[in-house]
Formats: structure tokens, sequence, C-alpha cells
């Protein structure tokens, strides 16, 4: 599944749109490196997310879309969840 389309339906960023620009400003990387909105995400993949005052470490327990769409499918567990000032940068 694409990255952006798994932020969105695991509801760690509320629209497509908004997950797409925050991986295009580098506020996303998987597995530790920068991607693109379409890059594949896969279980056991490690996402690194910066919202504005702090940065959410997670694992993909489940990348199934099907799954994902349905409540309560529990898709990722927090690894690290971190505070950072907002003109720090995150990575």
């Amino acid at each position: 599944m694409r990255l952006d389309k798994f932020l969105k339906l695991a509801r760690l960023v509320k629209r497509r749109t908004i997950a797409q620009e925050m991986i295009e400003l580098g506020a996303v990387r998987l597995d530790g490196r920068p991607c693109k909105s379409s890059s594949e995400v896969k279980e056991e993949n490690i996402i690194d997310i910066a919202y504005m005052t702090r940065v959410l470490k997670v694992k993909v327990l489940c990348a199934d879309e099907n799954l994902l769409k349905r409540p309560h499918t529990i898709s990722w567990e927090q690894i690290e969840e971190r505070k950072i000032s907002p003109d720090e940068k995150p990575f």
C-alpha cells in the first residue's frame, strides 16, 4: 500500500493530501530514509512522522487496505514519541 494512503487509513494523518505534503516536506521517513508518497508500506516497516511539536515513531502491524478500512483494526504500534520545539529540526 502507498505510504500516503497508509497514513490516512491508519489515522496518523487526517487527510491524504496532508500526508502527501508532509512526505514532500521531509516530515515522514520510512525505515529511517526519506521517501515518496508512492513508497510501498509493508508489515514491520518503521515510520517516523514529524508533527509540529512531536515526532512519532511507529511500527507497521497491518498494511492490508481492506483490513484498514474496517473499524477497530490495529495497524501500528507506537515505538517512541518525543517532544520537539517548533523551530527544531526533527531529523
